[in-house]
C-alpha cells in the first residue's frame, strides 16, 4: 500500500471493531481524522424530512404509487423556495 498510505472509512463508532483498530495500528495505517456521517450535513436530508412530514400528515394518506406521486410532487410544491436554497 504504500508508506503514505492513508485509510477513510465513515467513522462511526459502531462501526469499528476492535480487531481491525489493532490491525491498522499494527501496519501503522493512519486513520483520516472527521466527524461522522450526520444528515445536518446533508441539505437534501432536510428536503426528504419535509417531503416525509407532509406525506404522513396527509389524510387519508396515498394508498397506491400514482397517488404517492401526486402527493409527493404537491408537498414539494408547498415548500417555500428560500428553504430550498439553504
Amino acid at each position: 500500500m504504500g508508506a503514505e498510505f492513508l485509510f477513510m472509512d465513515d467513522n462511526a463508532r459502531p462501526h469499528h471493531a476492535n480487531i481491525v483498530d489493532e490491525c491498522l495500528q499494527s501496519e501503522d495505517i493512519t486513520r483520516m481524522d472527521w466527524p461522522t456521517y450526520t444528515p445536518d450535513f446533508n441539505p437534501i436530508e432536510h428536503v426528504w424530512d419535509m417531503l416525509d412530514r407532509g406525506i404522513a400528515a396527509r389524510q387519508p394518506p396515498p394508498t397506491c404509487l400514482p397517488e404517492l406521486r401526486r402527493a409527493l410532487l404537491d408537498e414539494l410544491c408547498k415548500f417555500p423556495k428560500i428553504r430550498l436554497i439553504i
